[in-house]
């Protein structure tokens, strides 16, 4: 079974920060494609902040991309929700629903069209409180269940 991770989950399975050891234990994740730009502005945020070394950021972008791309021996790692019209007309309307910023409630719309297409998607692993509150009362399991 697949679960939606959003971008500050997604970091946790390259960082040791808290949480990490709980999303790196999730097999099958699936993400939103604004992902793909997210989480390497998040490790470049990281290197300006001097939490992490140039290589450090290297490392971390080398192994994201295997896992998003796969290689020629090995099948991607991660799953992609496709930013397309559907998702972005959903988000504009989870803006104002929730109260989302752009990013977050194209993370949200995207999880709702995962779970669209296969219902068995219904934990959303994220470490951020507002999307987190609006993950939930679109019906997500929260993981963890607590921050």
């Amino acid at each position: 079974m697949a679960v939606f991770a959003d971008t500050s989950a997604g970091v946790k399975r390259y960082l040791d920060e808290p949480g990490a050891d709980l999303v790196r234990t999730m097999p099958d994740l699936l993400l939103s494609a604004l992902t793909r730009v997210e989480l390497p502005s998040a490790i470049w945020r990281k290197e300006r902040d001097g939490v992490l070394s140039l290589d450090e950021v290297g490392d971390v972008l080398d192994a994201f991309i295997v896992d998003w791309h796969g290689t020629p021996t090995r099948e991607p790692a991660v799953a992609v929700i496709a930013l397309d019209g559907p998702v972005l007309v959903r988000a504009a309307q989870l803006t104002g629903l929730h109260g989302l910023r752009a990013g977050d409630a194209i993370q949200l719309a995207s999880a709702l069209t995962g779970r669209r297409a296969d219902p068995t998607i219904t934990d959303f692993v994220c470490f951020d409180r507002r999307l987190r509150e609006a993950a939930a009362r679109e019906g997500f399991r929260l993981v963890p269940a607590e921050l």
